[in-house]
């Protein structure tokens, strides 16, 4: 009796502990955030839109702290208070969104894809889809070089992404991980396959519950991947149709890949998992979360299915492609693909106006620039140099209202024009010969062979309309400005008039 009644204090004392710990987080962060508001408010003539810099943010803790349960589970974490907060490497705080990305992602022996798959998930997104989610790069890795190289490099390629608030880079104290060097092993896996898995469901857990708060739904993504240009959308539409409660909405067929989960329901699904982390993968894991939900034990497989198939619905077709060749499992080859995916789409097709076409690119095979105007396919060229050129003659003049040229596609998303700016030429020649002599009357410099620069690209798209009282126009032009490191693709090709 004493022994059952000393187990039970213990219990209530450690619980008591977990409580106190709770509401000593709740009050830092409250004040934090009391501090993040006095400092904002003294800063509010600084400009803040600088460079970021390469630090630690102080950041209020916004760490759903309901799972006192973790505890339990992973009982080294009593020993440091700080191990279920990421190191944020930089972040702008995005909360409030329709929808958040979860992108882990590790040192690879051979090859990373990181840079390629936030192409593809970026690529065509609209400003306002940008304004109402959030990505988030889970680096599981505690090398803090290692963590640093990642992010650099994709502060590099997408620096209006980082400084907007659209990307994310996290990573995890390394007194998060427990000791994976003696797990029992299961499942007739090697030592390090297990390993393997254990800290993969840890890192999923992780990245999950720093993502909760942010917003409505919590897409989960892989770091090899590439996405149609429309998924947002889709991802929205098919939510949107169900009738039905659910767990889990798949986008793609393979592992973990494309798999959305409403934000409210993410604490069950880690509590789960952190139940089980070092027995099951996390696709398997989630099947019998399904199974305890719904399934009776007095009833067949096939009643199983039916009533699991109603948690989890499946979409078709697939949304998200894998693509890479080398696991994060050292040794381990995966040409794993997604059959319900089908082909992508490499160009986007407009009607332009009549126009005769030519370039001093070097174009690649049969992707001739004729076929990326007519939208029959996208143009392809070697590496461009300075002083090369893309050009657009009309067969007659016209009155231009908007362009756009998109450059690089879904498989080739670094094959993008830089330094290249758009240029139109005026049809009337009395004009044309004052902006020679006399520069532009405009707000647009001129060109020494007349033309006006109304733009440029940016992040692979020049964009925008042009002003009425150039008046009607006889050619628009491509000039690129500096020698270029890659290949270049046109992709896109929009000319839009009062006529079309």
């Amino acid at each position: 009796m004493y022994e059952h009644q000393l187990l039970e204090l213990q219990q209530r004392l450690l619980y008591a502990d977990m409580e106190n710990k709770k509401r000593s987080h709740e009050l830092s962060s409250a004040l934090d955030e009391i501090k993040s508001i006095v400092a904002r408010r003294m800063n509010m003539t600084k400009n803040h839109t600088g460079e970021l810099k390469w630090k630690e943010l102080n950041l209020p803790r916004k760490l759903p702290i309901h799972l006192t349960n973790i505890y339990y589970y992973l009982p080294h974490l009593r020993e440091y208070e700080d191990a279920i907060f990421p190191n944020v490497i930089f972040g702008q705080q995005r909360t409030g969104v329709s929808l958040v990305m979860g992108i882990p992602t590790v040192k690879r022996d051979k090859q990373s894809y990181l840079i390629d798959t936030l192409h593809s998930l970026l690529y065509q997104l609209s400003e306002e889809q940008k304004k109402d989610c959030v990505l988030i790069i889970f680096v599981a890795e505690v090398d803090a070089e290692y963590v640093k190289s990642v992010a650099e490099s994709v502060k590099a390629s997408f620096p209006r992404e980082v400084q907007s608030g659209v990307l994310e880079v996290v990573s995890p104290p390394a007194s998060y991980y427990p000791d994976l060097s003696s797990l029992e092993k299961t499942l007739g896996d090697s030592e390090d396959r297990v390993r393997w898995r254990t800290k993969q469901n840890l890192d999923y857990s992780f990245l999950m519950l720093y993502a909760q708060p942010k917003g409505t739904f919590y897409l989960q993504l892989e770091d090899d991947i590439i996405a149609k240009p429309d998924f947002i959308e889709s991802i929205k539409s098919f939510a949107a149709q169900q009738s039905q409660d659910w767990m889990v909405l798949e986008f793609s067929q393979l592992g973990f890949i494309g798999k959305l989960f409403k934000s409210e329901d993410l604490p069950l699904i880690v509590e789960f998992f952190l139940m089980f982390y070092k027995d099951k993968p996390i696709d398997w894991l989630i099947d019998h979360l399904l199974w305890v939900k719904v399934c009776n034990p007095e009833k067949d497989a096939t009643h199983c299915e039916k009533e699991k198939s109603k948690l989890r619905i499946r979409a078709k077709p697939s949304l998200f492609q894998h693509m890479g060749t080398f696991s994060s499992l050292a040794g381990k080859i995966q040409n794993l693909k997604d059959k319900d995916f089908g082909k992508i789409l490499l160009h986007k097709a407009h009607n332009n106006p009549p126009a005769k076409v030519d370039t001093s690119l070097k174009i690649y095979k049969q992707y001739t620039l004729e076929k990326v105007y007519k939208g029959q396919d996208c143009f392809w060229a070697l590496a461009p140099v300075a002083g090369d050129y893309i050009r657009f003659t009309f067969l007659n003049p016209l009155g231009v209202e908007k362009y756009l040229f998109r450059s690089g596609n879904m498989e080739h998303p670094g094959d993008k024009l830089f330094n290249t700016t758009v240029e139109v030429l005026p049809a009337d020649e009395t004009l044309r010969k004052e902006l020679i002599h006399n520069g532009s009357k405009f707000n647009y410099p001129a060109t020494k062979d007349g033309y006006l620069k109304i733009g440029a690209f940016e992040n692979g798209t020049a964009e925008g309309s042009i002003s009425q009282a150039i008046g009607r126009i006889e050619a628009i032009r491509l000039s690129v400005s500096s020698d270029s490191p890659v290949w270049a693709i046109l992709s896109e090709v929009l000319i839009k008039t009062s006529e079309n």
